[in-house]
């Protein structure tokens, strides 16, 4: 892990907290203390959670055998999961086995062997970087899943997801949005003269530039071939008119270096604000309509259908 693992001590006894934490901290960990339950608890349902708890079973306020029922039932997200070590004097198989049972990966009983706690640890730092590996894992092929590989805006199955998303966002708030539907212009001429790899150049750079005007909350993805869809949520036709200008231009201002020529790349758009009731079929239909009308009419141009 790229930081230093986060290790709580919640131990109430001041000599073996002291302990504790300086031995810790001479192994090359990033220690917290904790005097009693309360404040463990306390710590661990920060959004800074520690990676590994030692919990001592008897304290004040809370019990460390509480305190790690209450980490298991609030916070057991795959994100955010904390390794807890079992810090007691009962070495009953019964008590043993109630502490695990409630959430605990680990005990050691009190007095204990450093060495051992070592041991112990590192297994915990083990499980935590495993999991996190897995996360790493998942996202990216959450990432992939939602994400057109070439140009890494959202695909077709997940623009369109957020479209439905945000129509019923709008209908809850009250609001409209617009949404665009882009067509770079001649872009088949670009692929025959200068081949398909300058058309995937042109492809991902057109998007770098319209993300680039666009709001954190706006969306873009790729809708098919050399179309795009952007999702302009909170806008009415005047503002929608505004984003969609700013995206020709951020096209057309700037001459494309695409393999060692200057290319002069232009796109069209066909935008639509919409209205209550709508949608988003049929807000892609006028998208699509309002597309087709900047082409006929010449291209490298906005025309915006009328809000439905």
């Amino acid at each position: 892990m790229g930081n230093k693992m986060k290790i709580l001590v919640a131990e109430d006894d001041p000599t073996t907290r002291i302990m504790l934490g300086g031995v810790l901290k001479k192994w090359g960990y990033e220690v917290v203390l904790a005097r009693d339950g309360n404040e463990a608890w306390s710590i661990l349902s920060s959004k800074e959670t520690p990676n590994i708890a030692l919990l001592d079973w008897e304290m004040p306020g809370l019990a460390g055998i509480e305190v790690c029922r209450r980490v298991r039932a609030n916070l057991n997200s795959d994100d955010n999961y904390v390794y807890i070590i079992l810090l007691t004097a009962k070495a009953s198989k019964d008590d043993i086995v109630t502490g695990i049972e409630v959430g605990a990966d680990d005990y050691i009983v009190k007095p204990f062997d450093p060495q051992e706690l070592r041991v112990r640890i590192r297994a915990g730092q083990r499980i935590i970087e495993l999991q996190s590996k897995l996360i790493s894992a998942r996202d990216e092929l959450k990432f992939q899943a939602t994400h057109d590989p070439l140009t890494g805006v959202y695909n077709r199955g997940a623009i369109l997801e957020r479209l439905e998303e945000e129509l019923s966002r709008a209908v809850r708030e009250g609001k409209s949005l617009t949404l665009a539907m882009i067509d770079i212009d001649h872009f088949k001429r670009i692929n025959d003269t200068y081949g398909h790899k300058a058309g995937d150049i042109v492809l991902c750079e057109i998007c770098h530039r319209v993300r680039s005007v666009l709001r954190v909350y706006d969306a873009i993805g790729r809708y098919g071939g050399e179309e795009f869809l952007v999702i302009i949520p909170g806008t009415n036709e005047w503002t929608g008119k505004s984003v969609c200008e700013r995206i020709r231009r951020c096209i057309e201002e700037q001459e494309f270096f695409v393999l060692g020529k200057k290319i002069q790349i232009t796109v069209s758009l066909g935008a639509v604000t919409s209205s209550t009731g709508i949608n988003a079929e049929e807000l892609i239909r006028a998208a699509d309509k309002a597309l087709y009308q900047a082409k006929a009419n010449g291209r490298n141009r906005v025309e915006y259908a009328n809000a439905i």
